[in-house]
This record gives C-alpha cells, structure tokens and sequence, in this order.
C-alpha cells in the first residue's frame, strides 16, 4: 500500500534519536534496525571501520496518523555531510515502478541531484531535490529479511 514518510538524517546518533522518538510515540519499529555492516559490499569501496558499520543505515518508526519517520546516520568515508537543512527527506513509497518514475520525473523538473529510480537490493529506488530545495526520495522495498 502506497504512503508517505519522513526520512532524517543525523551525524551518528540516529539510534539515540529513535529510541527517544519510540519512547515518546510509543510504537515499535517497523522492521529491523539496520546498521551499514548489515548491508552487503560494494565492489571497489573500502572496508568499514567498527564506529561506521555500527551506524545505522535504515531505522523505521510509524508515529501519529499513518506518518512513519525513517533515519540514518551518515558515512563520512563516503563523503557524506551533515549540515542542519539537508538532514531530512520526504520519502515516497507508490505501488508501482511506474507510478515512483512519474513522480521523479515530475519532481526532478528542474532540479538537481537526480539519481533516476532504479534497482538496489533492497528494492526500487531513485532520490531528487526539486527545484524549490526540496529533498524527495522514492522508494519500494522489497522484504527485509529478519
């Protein structure tokens, strides 16, 4: 089923954040917490330290009205930056591929730092910033494996 969510991002404390937010809202995360060692390597990329691979990659928590909240933390070996106005994303998950490059391709008119929807391991992804500023990402996961 298609819905919305806020993606944010943070420099390596988002596993503090969202026990925080769990505490407040008082739900349970939607699926595993996943750290970037959970993820599977990419040919060419460097190891990742310990600090790094226990950051996390992929957090989920439904909070008020059907509105979930997703975070991350960011890689600084990856070139990675965090700076208070790009640490959040508004987050769409259609039903269909076709419907998730419709909105990019409206979306990403006359924006900047497109990367078409396409397939990842985890499934159908794609992320642009409009050209009012605003971050969107789009995205159909596949199950995550428990």
């Amino acid at each position: 089923m298609a819905h919305v969510s806020i993606g944010l991002t943070f420099r390596g404390n988002a596993e503090e954040a969202f026990n925080l937010y769990k505490k407040a809202f008082g739900t349970a995360f939607s699926g595993p917490v996943r750290r970037f060692r959970d993820n599977p390597p990419t040919g060419g990329a460097a190891p990742l330290s310990e600090t790094e691979g226990n950051k996390l990659t992929h957090v989920a928590l439904p909070i008020l009205g059907g509105l979930q909240l997703m975070g991350n933390d960011v890689l600084e070996s990856a070139a990675e930056t965090f700076r208070q106005g790009n640490n959040f994303t508004i987050s769409v998950s259609p039903d269909t591929k076709e419907e998730a490059d419709r909105l990019y391709s409206i979306l990403s008119e006359g924006g900047t730092d497109g990367i078409a929807p396409h397939e990842e391991f985890w499934g159908y992804w794609g992320t642009c910033k409009d050209r009012f500023g605003i971050h969107w990402m789009f995205n159909i996961i596949k199950q995550w494996q428990q």
